[in-house]
């Protein structure tokens, strides 16, 4: 039996037992590693859970699912992160024609693809890399993909491990100001920039509170959503101001052509009032 001890908080850890390694390796940008627990075949990445079978759908759901029903089109969606690629199969099942991944890691995204029962297949992930059908994947920075490319996006999915306090740690610069500004420059007319936000327990809501901040900074509308099924945040920005984005996305759930699994009107509604950390800030 192995054990990853995740840290959540200061002074505060959870331990995972891992009953058989699938991989591992330290990458030029982190530690993974993906083992079997008792939430099925689980990802970690520097020792933080970024996925497991058991939950990976109420994740990814919650992370698209309202980004989908708040844009105008889902035509063209950009990813950056993600490496398991199931939020690429979920937006070309809801209508994306084009969907560009961009992930840094490409010995992450790869492994992901070998191991685990969930996003891509090695079969899929190699026709992605290599252009053919709606999934295109790059293996690059993000912010320089952002820098170089023509936009016109539908939807921005910005899916990393959490922002931290180690200031070695290059993702951080993805949840600042200069790079939300970036993917905001990149939208289509009514596109949305949707993001992994952290948690909104009050003793690790740190990020979310620092991100909640930046996004009202750059975006005319912003909107919360949290799963009250796991730990997680999540938010969307758009450029314009929206009176009722909740109400926008109820009238749209009928007609989005991806039928989700966990997420209904009476969840965005419920779930789309942001904590009192954010709300009495």
């Amino acid at each position: 039996m192995r054990e990853v001890i995740e840290p959540l908080g200061p002074g505060l850890r959870r331990v995972w037992d891992v009953s058989e390694v699938l991989f591992e390796q330290r990458t030029p940008f982190q530690d993974v590693l993906i083992g079997r627990t008792a939430h099925g075949v689980t990802l970690f990445c520097d020792h933080e859970r970024q996925s497991a079978e058991a939950s990976q759908l109420v994740y990814h759901e919650a992370l698209l699912v309202p980004a989908l029903l708040l844009a105008r089109r889902v035509e063209r969606v950009l990813v950056i992160g993600s490496s398991e690629g199931v939020v690429s199969q979920l937006a070309v099942a809801a209508g994306a024609r084009v969907v560009d991944h961009v992930d840094i890691d490409t010995a992450t995204v790869r492994a992901c693809a070998a191991h685990l029962p969930y996003g891509y297949t090695a079969d899929e992930l190699a026709r992605a890399e290599a252009g053919d059908g709606p999934v295109r994947v790059h293996y690059r920075d993000g912010w320089e993909f952002l820098r170089e490319t023509a936009g016109g996006y539908d939807v921005v999915v910005i899916d990393l491990p959490d922002e931290n306090a180690d200031p070695a740690a290059q993702h951080n610069r993805l949840y600042g100001t200069e790079f939300l500004r970036l993917c905001a420059g990149v939208l289509a007319e009514g596109g949305v920039v949707v993001c992994q936000a952290g948690c909104p327990t009050l003793w690790r809501n740190e990020t979310l509170v620092g991100l909640w901040r930046r996004y009202t900074e750059v975006f005319g509308t912003v909107s919360y959503y949290g799963s009250d099924e796991h730990e997680w945040a999540f938010l969307c920005g758009t450029r314009e101001r929206r009176s009722d984005p909740v109400a926008d996305m109820v009238a749209r759930l009928d007609s989005l052509p991806y039928r989700p699994s966990t997420v209904d009107a009476q969840a965005l509604r419920g779930r789309t009032v942001p904590p009192s950390a954010l709300r009495l800030d």
